[in-house]
């Protein structure tokens, strides 16, 4: 039997469409379609779409692992940060919404005020937990939003795609394309998704410089 309409069952509802299409297909129509509901039936829950958008951006930050205050902070930083990415990975319709809403719900509050406590309590002033906060949202989004768009997926597309650029022709041209290609993309067990680490090493170690 279906679980009878709620405020819960509504956003998880809206998240889902979300999921499966974009938010572009988000509408109230849609979503009522997908909870086998007449339209007029959802606002009974939600007051307006704006409302529906704010609870399933904190859906997406209630996936995110927070970090622990008791843990040291470099490595609770790595592991939000890795969390974070998976998540968007899972929601990547979520990359121009996140930081984007006026009301945030609990979940985003909480989530915020847990990554700059533990930058507060590796000893950075507030401006600098501020700058690092910033510096490392950047770069996770970033990265997500690149991995997103990328024309390959997986080490045999990377092979499709890339291969035909290391051609003689090619190669005149743009030899410094090709040196990566041959000498690093299409080495095996390429995998783009090991930048990641790379840059959050690099980011994490001026961090501590700065601190």
């Amino acid at each position: 039997m279906m679980a009878p309409l709620s405020r819960e069952r509504v956003l998880h509802g809206a998240l889902a469409v979300a999921d499966a299409g974009g938010i572009g297909s988000l509408t109230i129509r849609s979503l009522a379609q997908a909870l086998g509901v007449k339209p007029m039936s959802v606002y009974h829950h939600v007051a307006n779409k704006d409302e529906i958008l704010d609870g399933i951006v904190d859906l997406v930050f209630q996936e995110i692992e927070l970090p622990s205050a008791d843990g040291d902070w470099r490595s609770e930083l790595r592991r939000r940060a890795e969390s974070a990415r998976r998540v968007l990975r899972r929601h990547p319709w979520a990359l121009g919404l996140l930081e984007s809403r006026t009301t945030p719900g609990p979940a985003t509050l909480r989530h915020h005020n847990a990554v700059l406590g533990i930058l507060r309590g590796a000893g950075f002033s507030v401006r600098m937990a501020a700058h690092a906060y910033a510096l490392l949202d950047s770069y996770v989004y970033g990265f997500a939003l690149q991995e997103t768009t990328l024309p390959f997926d997986g080490p045999q597309s990377v092979t499709d795609v890339v291969e035909p650029m290391t051609r003689q022709a090619f190669a005149d041209a743009y030899p410094h394309l090709v040196e990566m290609a041959t000498e690093h993309v299409l080495r095996p067990g390429y995998d783009f998704g090991d930048e990641f680490d790379f840059g959050l090493d690099v980011i994490l170690d001026a961090l501590t410089q700065k601190k």
